[in-house]
């Protein structure tokens, strides 16, 4: 059954002024990558082919005036990247999400969100300037030749990458590359003098969208999403079917630091969790009709209870999903203001090999919200808003936080919801920051733990290897002297001690160094189990759900605010 979408007609409103776009320093990896939303029109539909995108022709005055200086300048000049130079000029009059891919670019961009790439089926990490195979993926070209956790890879192609200070990308260029090709790497394995020769026949490698789905408890469930890419939805199928399978009756959805993606992929997440006719999200723009959007009824978990985990990096997808669930009355959302990003970027592809990524139209919530933040003071205002945010105290009070009542919504239950700048979560969860010192800082900005971690997961992995679930393995972890030997490692790196800063964090840290110790054997489903005791956010969720509060908070509402039906919305 296909989830409904309705299109209709309507008036279109004067197009919003605009102002300027470049990408940013800041801010730029964790928020422009995912900051997109894919396209929902069907393939047949006005576009799907890129015919919108209409290229001047030579006629035109850019053209022209391009041919003009190719011709006729006094010295040489390339007029190809003239073109690319003069690109992202014209896209700074338009938003923040437009923004022009390159031909150099577009392969790597696409491959964020489609979910594979070409490789040989390895994590690893560079202590001492040395590739070291942390993870091996589980069928992977890697896994299949032999290849493990712990090995260190000194050549590729007979080139030596160990010790000679190549940085990361680098690394992973050389061992990346179309499916099918072949890449040989010399491995220098623990206790092996020599070096082991493999020649690995690069495969289709996944990226997972689910970090992680386990039981936090006996009854609830919790399931971590880091992007919403072409893959997403069948991961989130299988993580609700694995915790159906262990008598799950209550799910925590933790979109936290996900910045977006495919729309189409948050629709069809949504449709799992309501019920038949409520509406999922609608999008309209000057040169796109309205087009609503509806759950089938189909969805597997309709009448499990739901609760969504955001912050400050939940944008584009994210707020689509946290504004469904909280518009439609299906459950809290919790934790701090999301990001605030409702436009909807359509990808189009140029004669060049590069690509546009045009926004098309705005989406709104079920009430009616646009989440779309201001950003007429241009795009470096725009992306330091989290800062702005901080330094005014968002992250840690509640009333710090600047509501617009005239953008004013009403819940179908008749809990005011606001609009113009992020979702507002029901129930707000400051950062705790007070057991951080500055010696726990030092040794996080060092990478010391992380380090640490990695090494003594190294040096003990046969040990460790043998515990096949995280309570075991954590359980271990407390009987060792994990905590003292990291503070020798920590001396050896010139992170001075500090007794009374280690008393006040040394429950943060010894978690934290056991939670990296177990993601280096037991990968995420070894690392959060551990750190989410720290982790207030999911702590008030979990509180929330076992005292029955999300429940009576609905309900408490419901009775008091419930609106007439024809005045259900935005406030007049």
């Amino acid at each position: 059954m296909p989830i409904h979408r309705t299109i209709r007609t309507m008036n279109e409103p004067k197009k919003n002024t605009t102002r300027q776009i470049y990408l940013p320093l800041i801010l730029a990896a964790v928020l422009i990558t995912g900051m997109f939303i894919g396209r929902i029109t069907n393939p047949s539909s006005k576009g799907a082919t890129g015919q919108r995108l209409m290229i001047a022709p030579e006629s035109g005055k850019l053209q022209s005036i391009i041919n003009l200086i190719d011709e006729q300048y006094v010295d040489s000049v390339d007029a190809g990247q003239l073109v690319e130079n003069v690109i992202p000029e014209v896209l700074e009059k338009l938003d923040p999400h437009t923004v022009y891919i390159p031909p150099q670019d577009l392969k790597a961009a696409n491959q964020e969100l489609e979910g594979n790439f070409g490789g040989i089926g390895v994590e690893f990490s560079m202590p001492n300037d040395t590739v070291m195979v942390v993870s091996v993926v589980s069928g992977g070209p890697s896994e299949k030749v032999g290849i493990l956790p712990g090995d260190r890879i000194i050549t590729v192609n007979d080139s030596i990458i160990a010790g000679v200070d190549m940085p990361t990308n680098d690394v992973v260029g050389m061992l990346r590359g179309d499916i099918g090709t072949k890449v040989n790497v010399g491995i220098q394995r623990r206790n092996r003098k020599d070096l082991i020769d493999f020649e690995i026949t690069r495969g289709n490698i996944p990226m997972y969208s689910v970090d992680v789905a386990y039981m936090v408890t006996d009854s609830i469930g919790y399931i971590k999403i880091n992007r919403f890419a072409r893959n997403t939805y069948q991961e989130l199928l299988s993580a609700l079917a694995k915790l159906k399978a262990n008598n799950c009756q209550s799910i925590i959805v933790d979109l936290r630091g996900n910045s977006g993606g495919y729309l189409d992929i948050a629709i069809s997440m949504v449709n799992e969790f309501l019920h038949e006719d409520q509406m999922i999200v609608y999008t309209e723009g000057v040169n796109s009709p309205r087009q609503d959007v509806h759950a089938n009824g189909s969805g597997s978990c309709q009448d499990t209870e739901v609760t969504v985990l955001i912050d400050e990096f939940s944008a584009s997808a994210s707020e689509i999903f946290a504004g469904a669930m909280q518009d439609n009355d299906r459950g809290l959302v919790v934790g701090r203001r999301s990001f605030g990003k409702g436009l909807v970027q359509q990808q189009f592809s140029l004669p060049s090999g590069g690509a546009l990524r045009l926004t098309v139209a705005r989406y709104y919530t079920p009430s009616g919200r646009s989440i779309q933040k201001p950003y007429d003071n241009g795009v470096e205002d725009y992306y330091h808003d989290i800062i702005h945010r901080f330094e005014h105290g968002e992250f840690f009070e509640k009333d710090s936080i600047d509501v617009n009542d005239s953008l004013k919504y009403k819940t179908v239950g008749g809990r005011t919801v606001y609009g113009g700048g992020g979702i507002m979560p029901d129930v707000f969860v400051p950062r705790d920051t007070s057991n951080h010192t500055d010696y726990y800082y030092r040794l996080r900005e060092t990478g010391t733990i992380y380090q640490f971690a990695l090494e003594y997961s190294d040096k003990n992995r046969k040990e460790l290897s043998a515990f096949e679930n995280v309570k075991n393995l954590k359980q271990h972890l407390d009987q060792q002297p994990v905590g003292q030997l990291l503070l020798d490692f920590a001396r050896t790196k010139d992170v001075k001690f500090n007794k009374r800063e280690y008393q006040k964090s040394s429950e943060l840290i010894d978690l934290e160094t056991k939670a990296y110790i177990a993601r280096n054997i037991l990968d995420n489903e070894g690392f959060y189990p551990i750190i989410s005791k720290q982790d207030e956010v999911l702590q008030k969720a979990i509180e929330l759900i076992q005292s029955n509060k999300i429940n009576s908070v609905l309900e408490v509402h419901n009775q008091e605010e419930k609106p007439d039906a024809e005045t259900s919305g935005m406030e007049k």
